[in-house]
């Protein structure tokens, strides 16, 4: 399904984006939601590992040589990802960012890109944060929407590798590159100001509060997870940061593989949106956000797992088993959906 909506407009996506604690043998996996009205044609895309990329911003966009192939969800039957990784072990995560992001004027110099063509550059020519580093201030991230596209684009760039994750933001007077020490991700404002909203839950607790007496009576919590109250259930986005982050915080270290995964999972249900609980004014009159798709990069295992909206059935793809000699796109699986079982 297609809808237009104006350009200016920009507040109709939720996203967040995690890395789940190390597992004990090693594994590292990286959760990520997108939440959007129905509106966009998601599929997943493979691309080649020897890609020649060419930006589509500019008369004289940035050029590129690919070094490792990609596996990710993007539309419209081009390497426009919106979340990715990548046979080395990066991720690639654009989260929506309505009114704290500004693209520039194109400088027509060969640097310049279009958000939606980013991920395809850095995760095609980087194998870590730090390369990706120094790629991103390669670019000069231009105003840019493709025809295709029928919503605006205001987003930021989340960047995770085994040990470390990066934010890129677009402020007014330039883009800025942040290292992210909690390692993980939601939407506006900006991610400084996030960190700086974490001082106000420093309380929260995976243990009840210790009994109190007061006057002679002993008073004593009534139940458990008496240590999680103040945290945030809103659906805005400074609520859902520092709820992934207590999420992440107190998660206890997976086993192995499959516990991390597994255990990614159960933290990416957490917020799954129950239609009709978050609804956008779009041109068309009322829609409900919805929790299109989420994805589990397992960075160190090279899988990359996804469920759709449309089917709860988790798939997993394995990059070390992926074709990268062509690039290519697919439909989204629908035949998963609940098992019969006989009793």
């Amino acid at each position: 399904m297609t809808t237009s909506f104006p350009r200016e407009s920009s507040g109709f996506s939720m996203c967040t984006n995690f890395k789940h604690p190390v597992a004990k043998d090693g594994t590292v996996c990286v959760g990520r939601t997108m939440e959007f009205p129905d509106v966009l044609p998601w599929e997943l895309g493979v691309l080649a590992s020897d890609h020649v990329g060419k930006s589509e911003s500019s008369s004289n966009g940035k050029t590129w040589s690919a070094k490792y192939g990609i596996v990710g969800v993007s539309g419209f039957g081009k390497p426009w990802f919106a979340d990715a990784m990548n046979n080395a072990g990066l991720s690639g995560h654009l989260l929506y960012m309505p009114d704290h992001a500004t693209y520039y004027a194109a400088k027509n110099d060969g640097t310049d890109i279009g958000i939606l063509e980013g991920l395809a550059f850095i995760l095609g020519t980087c194998s870590n944060t730090t390369e990706a580093k120094a790629a991103l201030a390669s670019l000069n991230f231009v105003n840019w929407v493709p025809k295709e596209v029928p919503v605006p684009l205001p987003l930021h760039i989340i960047l995770h590798d085994k040990d470390s994750c990066v934010v890129a933001e677009f402020h007014p007077d330039g883009m800025v590159v942040s290292d992210n020490p909690v390692q993980v991700a939601t939407n506006a404002p900006y991610f400084d100001w996030h960190l700086t909203n974490v001082a106000n839950y420093l309380s929260l607790s995976a243990e009840n509060p210790k009994p109190v007496n007061i006057g002679g009576t002993a008073f004593a919590a009534s139940g458990r997870g008496q240590g999680f109250r103040g945290l945030p259930a809103d659906e805005n986005s400074p609520s859902r940061f520092i709820r992934v982050l207590a999420n992440v915080q107190f998660a206890q270290q997976p086993a192995d593989q499959k516990s991390a995964e597994m255990d990614t999972v159960r933290i990416l249900h957490g917020f799954d949106l129950v239609p009709g609980t978050v609804m956008e004014e779009t041109p068309n009159g009322l829609m409900p956000l919805l929790t299109m798709w989420s994805t589990v990069s397992n960075l160190t295992g090279s899988r990359y797992i996804y469920n759709t909206i449309g089917d709860p059935q988790w798939y997993a793809i394995d990059l070390a088993k992926t074709d990268f000699s062509k690039t290519r796109s697919m439909p989204f699986t629908t035949t998963g959906g609940f098992v019969d079982l006989t009793v």
